[in-house]
């Protein structure tokens, strides 16, 4: 009497897993390539922040892409586990930063200009900006109540101080940071109000805003304010007044090293 043995189907090698894992790669080195380019001014914002929607998308194909392959695995006992592995752990990698926005998104208000003075803020330089960039416009009332619900340390200084000892303050802080200010430093002969503009970039990634930084001499103390706005993006994720507030307790420190004297309020 004959046997006939099973025959056992060959363990196919899933092409989904192989995709993953040069998507995800490919992703990576894409969002690499981007920041550092971006970082060393070989890039504007505008192509910039498309790239990073590319980046993001593809690092989503590709952990897409490893989820099928684990399926094919799992149900048909395709090879590619390796495959599958490497690119979902590169596109969580790449997806990571992104998630990380999200989640700042969540716990930081819908703001991105951001001033110590809300019912006349700074003027700010628009010399050099673009149709594309975000408009300038005076806070609403529902702005205001965010900022101030947020950002409580977001307020000007007032000096007792000469006029001319304060802005030497303000320019002595100024120099020690790497923002590009968009006019030399003003003539104070005679004056009683000077506004410095500068453009500062993010931490992190490096986006540009724009920064005005106002002193004024009211006749009794001289009042110090500041405005930061970002030039791209909805959110600011804490950014602008971060800015603010580093800024002006570095000038607390410079007014106090000086002469002796801390902020009037």
């Amino acid at each position: 009497m004959r046997q006939t043995m099973a025959t056992i189907p060959e363990r196919q090698t899933s092409k989904a897993a192989g995709w993953s894992r040069r998507i995800g790669a490919f992703s990576l080195v894409l969002l690499l390539t981007a920041l550092a380019g971006y970082r060393l001014d070989l890039t504007d914002t505008p192509p910039f922040l498309w790239v990073l929607a590319i980046v993001a998308l593809l690092a989503a194909l590709a952990l897409l892409l490893a989820g099928l392959a684990l399926s094919r695995l799992w149900n048909f006992g395709d090879r590619g586990g390796r495959d599958l592995s490497i690119g979902a752990l590169l596109a969580l990698l790449v997806l990571a930063p992104f998630g990380i926005a999200a989640y700042w998104a969540t716990i930081y208000p819908p703001l991105r200009d951001i001033s110590t003075d809300l019912d006349d803020p700074p003027e700010l330089d628009t010399s050099d900006r673009t149709s594309d960039m975000n408009a300038l416009s005076l806070p609403t009332p529902g702005e205001q109540s965010l900022q101030a619900d947020a950002y409580p340390l977001v307020t000007g200084r007032s000096y007792n101080l000469p006029f001319e000892t304060v802005v030497d303050a303000v320019e002595t802080v100024l120099d020690r940071r790497d923002w590009q200010l968009t006019a030399p430093y003003p003539d104070i002969n005679g004056q009683s109000q000077a506004t410095i503009n500068a453009v500062a970039r993010g931490f992190v990634v490096g986006l540009p805003a724009d920064v005005a930084i106002r002193i004024t001499d009211d006749g009794d103390q001289v009042v110090v304010d500041m405005r930061s706005a970002s030039r791209y993006g909805r959110y600011d994720f804490g950014d602008n007044a971060a800015r603010i507030t580093d800024f002006l307790g570095e000038l607390d420190q410079e007014v106090a090293g000086q002469v002796g004297a801390a902020p009037a309020e």
